[in-house]
Parts: C-alpha cells; sequence; structure tokens
C-alpha cells in the first residue's frame, strides 16, 4: 500500500470517438487483476478516509477493499465491497466519482486520485467471472415487504431486504426492471447486461418480480399495505421540465422521451420517425448530466449536427466534466452562456430556437452567480430536433393520499429522514420520489436505510 509516489493514477482505458460512435458500447475498458490491484495499491490508508466518510453517501467500505485487493484477496474485496453497497459494479461505473469518493482522496491534490470507481466496478465484475456468490440466506421469515419501483432505491432495498432473508414483492410497470438504470442511463455509459445480471442474482434468492404492474392503475397501493407486512415506494422523478415558449411543438421533445424510447428501440422495438437523428440538427437545451446523455445518444443515432445551449458558463455547468470532454471528443458542439427565449416553426419542417447571450453575474443568496441578460442579442439558431433537458419533477403516483402518505407542493413524498418512514407507519419511501431528481447513489443509500428501519420494525416484533 502506499505506493502513490511510485505508480501514477490511470484511468480505464477508453475506447477512440470514431470507434465509439459506431454502437451503444461502454466506452471504457475496466482494469484486469493486475490493473486494479496496482491501482488500489496506491491508497494511503488514511486513518481518517476522507472518500468513506465524507465522500459516499453510502460511506462504503473503500480503504477496506483497497487493501484487501491490493493483497491480492478477492474474495475479501468482493464481501466488503457489496457488504454496505446494494451494487458495486454499477455505481462504480455511474457514479459522479470526481464529485464525491475521488474528490474527497487526500491524493486529489496533487498525486491524483485513486481510481475508485473503476477499482470498485472491477471487483465485482471480476468476482463474478470468478463465480463468487454473494451470502443470500433464502427466506426464513413469514414477513413480506412489496417495493413500488425497480430503480436504484427499489433494488437497494430489496437486496438488503433479502439479505436479512425477508421476502420481496417488487411491482415494476416497465416491461423490463431497472428503471432509470434500464431506461434512462444509456448503455455507452452501463451496458444493460449488468442490470441484468443483478436482477437475476436477486430472481434466485427469493425477489419476485412483478412486470407490468403499475400500482395504483392495476393494483391499489392501499391494497399492497393489506397484503404485506411493509411497503417501500422507490418511484422515480421521471417528469420532464417544460417551459420555454413553443415547447409543444411536434419537433420539440423530452429528454426522458428520447432516452426511453431510443433504448427500446436497442431492445428491438421499433421507434417512430419522430424518435430519428439520422441527418438531422439537433439542438439539446440544459447542461446536466441527462443533457449529456442527450447529446451522446444524438450522435450515434447518425445527426448531422448535435450542439447543446446552456445559459450558464462551463465552469457553473452542472454536468459531469468527464461526461462533457466525452461529448466534445464525440464531435457535441457546446454553446455557454445561451438562454433560449421561444421555438417556433419556420413551416419548412424545421425549427428556430431564439436566443439570447448572457453573463455571469453576482451570486445571490445561494452562492451561485445569477444569469444576466445581454440586450440586443437576440438571434436564431436552427435545428430539425429540440431535446429539452431542463431536469424532472415528480410523476404522481395514484392513490399516495387515499394511503395516507403526505407530499409537498412538488409532490415529492415527505418522510422522517432517520428511517425513511411516511406518515403511514407501513409505508416507506426513498431516492427521488422524495429528494426530488439526484443521484443513483443517494437512492441506493435511501433504499439501504428504508430497509435497515423495515428490518428494525418487522423482527422486533
Amino acid at each position: 500500500m502506499q505506493n502513490f509516489v511510485n505508480s501514477n493514477r490511470r484511468d480505464p482505458e477508453k475506447i477512440e470517438a470514431p470507434e465509439r460512435l459506431q454502437n451503444f458500447d461502454e466506452i471504457y475498458r475496466l482494469f484486469d487483476k493486475r490493473l486494479t490491484r496496482r491501482q488500489a495499491e496506491r491508497c494511503v490508508q488514511c486513518g481518517d478516509p476522507f472518500c468513506t466518510t465524507i465522500g459516499c453517501p453510502l460511506q462504503n467500505h473503500i480503504p477496506q477493499w483497497l487493501e484487501a485487493i491490493a493483497n491480492r484477496d478477492l474474495e475479501r474485496a468482493f464481501a466488503l465491497s457489496n457488504e454496505s453497497s446494494p451494487f458495486p459494479e454499477i455505481l462504480g461505473r455511474v457514479c459522479p466519482q470526481g464529485h464525491l469518493c475521488e474528490g474527497a482522496c487526500t491524493l486529489d491534490d496533487g498525486h491524483g486520485a485513486i481510481t475508485i470507481g473503476a477499482i470498485e466496478a472491477s471487483i465485482t465484475d471480476l468476482a463474478f467471472e470468478a463465480g463468487l456468490q454473494l451470502p443470500f440466506p433464502g427466506i426464513r421469515h413469514d414477513k413480506t415487504v412489496a417495493i413500488v419501483g425497480s430503480g436504484p432505491a427499489g433494488i437497494s432495498c430489496a437486496h438488503f431486504l433479502l439479505r436479512a432473508g425477508i421476502g420481496v414483492e417488487m411491482y415494476e410497470r416497465a416491461e423490463r426492471p431497472g428503471g432509470l438504470l434500464t431506461y434512462g442511463i444509456p448503455g455507452f455509459k452501463l451496458d444493460k447486461e449488468i442490470v441484468d445480471r443483478r436482477f437475476k442474482l436477486l430472481r434466485k434468492v427469493g425477489l419476485n418480480l412483478h412486470l407490468q404492474h403499475a400500482v395504483g392503475e392495476e393494483i391499489a397501493l392501499k391494497d399492497l399495505t393489506e397484503k404485506h407486512d411493509a411497503v417501500f415506494i422507490g418511484i422515480g422523478a421521471t417528469k420532464g421540465k417544460k417551459g420555454v415558449e413553443g415547447d409543444n411543438l411536434p419537433q420539440v421533445m423530452l429528454a426522458m422521451d428520447y432516452l426511453t424510447v431510443k433504448q427500446h428501440q436497442l431492445f428491438g422495438k421499433e421507434a417512430g420517425p419522430k424518435y430519428d437523428m439520422h441527418g438531422k440538427r439537433v439542438v439539446v437545451i440544459g447542461g446536466g448530466d441527462t443533457a449529456m446523455d442527450c447529446l451522446r445518444t444524438a450522435m450515434r443515432d447518425g445527426a448531422e449536427s448535435v450542439s447543446c445551449l446552456y445559459r450558464r458558463d462551463m465552469a457553473n455547468m452542472p454536468g459531469s466534466k468527464k461526461e462533457y470532454f466525452n461529448a466534445l471528443e464525440e464531435g457535441v458542439e457546446f454553446n455557454f452562456n445561451i438562454s433560449p427565449r421561444k421555438i417556433y416553426d419556420k413551416k419548412d419542417g424545421s425549427v428556430c430556437v431564439e436566443v439570447e447571450k448572457t453573463q455571469m453575474g453576482k451570486a445571490g443568496d445561494d452562492g451561485r452567480q445569477r444569469v444576466e441578460i445581454l440586450p440586443d442579442t437576440t438571434h436564431c439558431i436552427p435545428a430539425d430536433v429540440v431535446i429539452l433537458a431542463l431536469g424532472f419533477d415528480m410523476e404522481a403516483l395514484p392513490g399516495l393520499l387515499d394511503a395516507g402518505v403526505e407530499c409537498n407542493k412538488w409532490g415529492e413524498v415527505q418522510i422522517d429522514p432517520e428511517t425513511c418512514v411516511t406518515a403511514n407507519p407501513k409505508i416507506y419511501a426513498g431516492g427521488d420520489c422524495y429528494r426530488g431528481a439526484d443521484l443513483v447513489v443517494t437512492a441506493a443509500a435511501d433504499g439501504r436505510r428504508a430497509a435497515f428501519a423495515i428490518m428494525r420494525q418487522l423482527l422486533a416484533t
């Protein structure tokens, strides 16, 4: 350990842009056993590991599994990594480590942070390849828990309940499980076979998965509370925000609609011509990770040009810098300090995105710089398709109020943050339905917190 002086940080090998634009495969090649060990050996083994205490919402045992894999103990590293995390091979791929664990790493200031994310994903990939298994005991209690939604929060809750031997019935309205992991995150960031592998594991150890079952329609939430000993609500915030004049034009679509249809198409379904970007000028409005996903998907979909409009500067862009640079490499054009005013039809099948230039002003009460419109800078950006990636709102789950669950004015479920329990003591919730659109890892942390609270409640009686 502490080999950072003799060994530099090494990121996973990345496929060159011209090659990766030909498909939706993952663009990074993760580490083999040797590289995983060598990169883990760089860890300082801090007495107070900020990567865990400050950087990780799950407070994963990062120094411990780094030490284990550095000492060639894959089995122990695998067990430690999966002890606190419900799917480390997924979080290692999709977490914004630069803002979290790696950003908190002691070595980030000068020597290069430990490649925590790549090592985390590699450990579980290597372990599964070696045939290692997780210690699920099988269902050994007569209590059952219903989970609404199969996204990150739901998977996490199910994982920890099943580790305790509690039966889980999961209800998902889509044809495939995974929620955001399946339909919202493109395959070039997360191979769908990795998501499927997790569900196969959970089903093998006792998860009863009900696909194409929309709670609130086919089955009432109130009925679930009567049928089961507890219910966990883990639905996401998937309702895209609008707010630009002309956003109802046929050439305009919401980000999640586009990403979901494209993923359905990759699964073999037909997609309407509206969602075919081949030869079109595509404009994406927004600067978050969902915008990056749309931009990079449109490039792979054969668009003639793909550009991003963001009303702030690059320094204030909320999306991952890694994703921004990946998009640049793939040919995306970024237009910063551009604020859309309206979208209007040019009557030739295309549209004009009327915009104004902006500049960053003084910081407001929240500490963030305000956007100032520059006068007399209105101009038109032509497009054939406009994709709105302006954030997400809660999509209402029918029957919440009837089941005694309280929501705030934005439709977000109100819970006790310590236990994730709602106003109905049998119903728990977490993830985006409570936080609003947030990270996969925070949803996983909520699901775990809820599972532990449910265990305390059910197994104490």
